[in-house]
């Protein structure tokens, strides 16, 4: 009964949150409630206000359920939500999930996912240390760039992911994500290497690891950004 009912107050949050997403994505930014005590019929004051539910990436994950905001979850095996450490000072950011990630339902896996390990390893940290997802949760169709009805569908969970982790730094990897988040149309050879900020967090963009398989002469260029990620978070 305990468990029925806890699922019942979830699904009850998470109706909420997307209420009020569909607000805020309206430009409504203050919504007027009554006064604890005051009635905004007359009356006597039904019942006790509910307090306020801190958000978690688990309750974030359970309001995005079984996804079919856009067309891509028609041809996805499963949802990529992202994984790695809910207090990490540093977010990784990809653009979508490939064959693999869609696969094993975890964001950077196989050759690219191994490269990007040793990056991390440079940079003295691991997976567990940091948190990596992607701007679009489902693999897009023979890995084509996401589309924009896909990521203005799927990108305001991210931008929650971010508020609950509250990251110091965020890392793009790729073209992709990088233009995504900065609505910025620039080559990644010119975005790379410059500090920029989204949702107020300072976000350095470099080279996607698939890329640096095929191009190793950019290690170097990814690990000029990395320096500059790990002086602002020694810093």
């Amino acid at each position: 009964m305990a468990e029925k009912l806890q699922r019942e107050i979830a699904e009850l949050i998470g109706q909420a949150r997307g209420l009020l997403l569909d607000y805020s994505n309206l430009g409504l930014d203050d919504i007027w409630l009554p006064e604890p005590g005051t009635l905004a019929a007359g009356g006597e004051a039904n019942g006790d206000w509910c307090r306020s539910v801190p958000e978690t990436l688990e309750t974030i994950r359970t309001d995005l359920g079984d996804c079919q905001r856009c067309k891509l979850c028609r041809e996805r095996t499963q949802i990529v939500f992202g994984v790695g450490n809910p207090q990490a000072r540093l977010v990784l950011v990809g653009e979508a999930p490939g064959r693999e990630e869609d696969r094993r339902g975890e964001p950077f896996v196989g050759e690219a996912g191994r490269l990007l390990d040793r990056i991390l390893l440079a940079m003295g940290l691991q997976r567990s240390d940091v948190y990596i997802c992607n701007v679009i949760k489902c693999r897009p169709p023979g890995n084509r760039d996401p589309e924009e009805d896909e990521v203005a569908a799927c990108e305001p969970f991210l931008r929650r992911q971010l508020k609950v982790i509250a990251p110091e730094v965020i890392l793009t990897l790729g073209r992709y994500a990088a233009q995504a988040l900065l609505r910025d149309g620039s080559p990644v050879g010119r975005l790379r290497g410059n500090w920029r900020t989204y949702q107020d967090i300072p976000l350095m963009p470099t080279y996607h690891p698939a890329y640096l398989l095929r191009n190793p002469e950019k290690k170097r260029d990814v690990w000029e950004d990395v320096k500059q990620v790990v002086r602002r978070l020694r810093s």
